[in-house]
């Protein structure tokens, strides 16, 4: 067996996962429910809002794509950095997982440096504002300066509400702005009309 059921009780295979079962609410459900490392917070953190506050950071045509920067764990969990290194098949698994929520999506599967640059940040002031001290440093932190603001503290259903409108919100203003691009192109070439302003 190698599907899940998920909150909107899709049936989700995840060695062969397709776009047209993606959604945005069970990716919302889930990730509200997921805590950041694996739980060991001072109090409960969800992936969810993790993922707001790495498109906070980020321009926002870059936004739509870094809230879903971690949609896959939707599907497989949010496994910690060192556990996953040491299982490359999980690697293979959620790129594929990956690729179908960027088809869902449209989203260019390459993330830009941006978010990943985004997402440290985020990790700098999580691991500041909810971790308890300890003097080893972290690697990948290193000349990574935290957000100047403390992180607030919501429950996993404010979170999921707040997750789903914005990604609602991006992608709506990001496929509307796409189409009329393309409707301006058209134009352009043939008759050089303005785009309907019905998209």
């Amino acid at each position: 067996m190698s599907w899940i059921l998920t909150r909107t009780g899709q049936r989700f295979d995840l060695l062969a996962p397709r776009a047209s079962q993606i959604s945005t609410l069970d990716i919302a459900h889930a990730l509200s429910q997921l805590c950041r490392f694996n739980g060991h917070t001072s109090r409960h953190y969800s992936v969810a809002q993790h993922s707001l506050l790495v498109a906070s950071i980020v321009p926002a045509e870059h936004q739509l794509a870094a809230l879903l920067h971690d949609a896959t764990e939707a599907y497989v969990g949010d496994m910690t950095r060192p556990l996953k290194a040491l299982l490359p098949d999980f690697s293979s698994i959620e790129h594929g997982i990956w690729l179908a929520i960027c088809e869902r999506f449209q989203l260019d599967p390459e993330l830009p440096a941006c978010i990943h640059e985004a997402d440290m940040v985020a990790l700098a002031t999580e691991r500041r504002d909810l971790m308890p001290e300890h003097g080893e440093n972290w690697p990948c932190l290193t000349g990574v300066t935290p957000a100047p603001w403390l992180l607030p503290e919501w429950t996993s259903t404010h979170a999921c509400v707040q997750y789903h409108s914005k990604l609602l919100e991006l992608l709506s203003t990001t496929h509307r702005a796409r189409a009329r691009s393309t409707w301006e192109r058209v134009d352009a070439e043939h008759t050089g009309a303005a785009a309907p302003q019905c998209l």
